[in-house]
């Protein structure tokens, strides 16, 4: 099992957005595909239509093994063919001291998947918008990382802090979280056929900085703003389902890296 996770240390980056489309374009090629909702705002959940029910496991009991709770306990089918979630809630917010006193909390969520790593062929983590013990134990399980980012001011500065981190974290060990699949520029905005001024701007500086910190340019073809990534999650579709193959290319693109990762015989196209 290849698992990814999508790390930014801000809100409103497209980390949610990301992994669930490129879930289900994994889900839809006939790979099993189990998505961990790793944020307490538990937006993958809600964009999966899953209801989290009294007394249910989440990822939260499966982290701390509460009451004899196994990981595949907490791993439910969704409406979506080949698709399955562990999901959470806001009380995952309570892990953090379970997490920070354990030791080796960083290594938990990769421990807990290990024992379902044969049922799946990709494990995609949705990861809290800031640096906590839930985000170290996401990259931990990581066998490599995307770092959505918004084509902002806000986002330059979320990228700044997210590849501080894992900067941090790989001066400690170079093999912890694994590799940097790439940084996805999200809600890039055009006018007719033109890329505005400051989107421009912000892309080449989101280059600059995949080069000063990475030595390599790690971007990723962009995600343009529209509503129509909003009205695929409402109306439960793929952007390929809505006829939107040209919004669909940044995630195939990814989903190609990832299947690169799992078999890197494979030419990348």
């Amino acid at each position: 099992m290849i698992t990814i996770s999508s790390i930014s240390l801000a809100g409103g980056q497209g980390k949610s957005t990301t992994t669930l489309f490129l879930a289900r374009l994994l889900a839809s090629s006939g790979a099993n595909v189990l998505v961990v909702d790793a944020d307490p705002q538990s937006s993958l959940t809600t964009f999966l239509g899953f209801q989290v029910e009294a007394d249910s496991p989440t990822l939260l009991e499966v982290l701390k093994k509460q009451e004899g709770v196994e990981t595949k306990d907490g791993i439910y089918p969704t409406k979506y063919e080949n698709l399955y979630l562990i999901p959470s809630d806001d009380a995952l917010d309570k892990v953090q001291d379970y997490l920070s006193s354990s030791g080796r909390g960083a290594l938990t969520l990769g421990r807990r998947l290990k024992t379902v790593s044969s049922l799946f062929d990709y494990c995609l983590i949705d990861s809290p918008p800031q640096r906590s013990q839930i985000t170290l134990t996401s990259i931990g399980a990581s066998n490599g990382m995307i770092i959505p980012v918004e084509v902002s001011v806000k986002g330059l500065k979320s990228l700044v802090r997210t590849l501080q981190l894992i900067n941090e974290l790989k001066d400690e060990d170079e093999e912890f979280g694994g590799s940097i699949v790439g940084i996805l520029p999200f809600r890039d905005r055009w006018v007719g056929l033109r890329r505005t001024k400051e989107s421009q701007n912000n892309i080449e500086a989101m280059q600059n900085l995949s080069i000063e910190f990475l030595n390599m340019d790690l971007l990723l073809p962009t995600i343009r703003e529209s509503e129509k990534y909003k009205q695929a999650m409402n109306q439960g579709l793929t952007l390929h389902d809505m006829g939107q193959q040209d919004l669909a290319y940044p995630i195939e693109i990814l989903a190609g890296k990832i299947k690169h990762l799992a078999n890197p015989a494979e030419v990348l196209a």
